[in-house]
């Protein structure tokens, strides 16, 4: 079994004009997509995660005329339920996932600049089928290709969201690297948090890795 990471980008920064107007606003943060479905009727379902202003996520729905309905739920962190008229790019991207033999792992990654991570698990051929099915219209750029080991994972699906991005802030600026190149403070710069929330998270990571690693 093999997986492919690409990233998929729009014009305008947005594949739908809801989800590029909540990329588009400052006070809002689109973490992930957990599902999103093509209804019967040719409209689509969708669950994101959503932080910050939720209370602008609302009015900002409200005002979209591809949405039929949404609800969202929470304080600063929490779900956005929304059910919308897709464009035909999205439609398109949605029926090649339902007419290959591919697995769109969930949830998937939304990008400040609009544009969304997916990983693609299947056979070789059909990953490079669907890959050869996405529309013109968008860019894709490969990120990763090779042999899919859920194991890992299901590892870091024990993760918190929150804990999951503070994590690979600090992967990614050499926290864990001999000698370290990144500190708590560096690291609550990049991803907007104190130090101190920082420290605790990445306590509480090592203490859910390091148990499950032993169990």
């Amino acid at each position: 079994m093999r997986y492919a990471t690409v990233v998929i980008s729009p014009e305008g920064g947005g594949l739908q004009p809801a989800d590029q107007a909540l990329a588009g606003d400052p006070t809002v943060t689109r973490d992930a997509i957990h599902q999103i479905n093509l209804l019967s009727d040719g409209s689509c379902v969708s669950l994101y995660s959503v932080r910050g202003n939720l209370e602008a996520v609302a009015e900002i729905l409200d005002e979209q005329g591809d949405v039929i309905a949404h609800d969202v739920s929470g304080d600063h962190e929490g779900l956005a339920y929304i059910h919308f008229q897709p464009t035909e790019t999205v439609r398109r991207l949605l029926s090649i996932t339902q007419d290959n033999e591919i697995v769109l792992k969930t949830p998937i990654d939304c990008l400040e600049s609009g544009g969304v991570r997916v990983t693609l698990v299947g056979d070789d051929g059909t990953i490079q089928r669907v890959v050869d099915s996405i529309p013109d219209s968008l860019t894709l750029s490969l990120e990763g290709i090779g042999d899919y080991h859920p194991d890992s994972e299901q590892l870091f699906s024990v993760l918190t969201e929150r804990q999951q991005e503070i994590l690979e802030a600090a992967v990614e600026m050499g926290y864990y690297e001999v000698p370290r190149n990144a500190t708590h403070e560096d690291i609550a710069g990049e991803v907007g948090v104190s130090a101190g929330t920082v420290g605790e998270h990445l306590r509480k990571v090592e203490g859910k890795v390091l148990s499950t690693l032993v169990q």
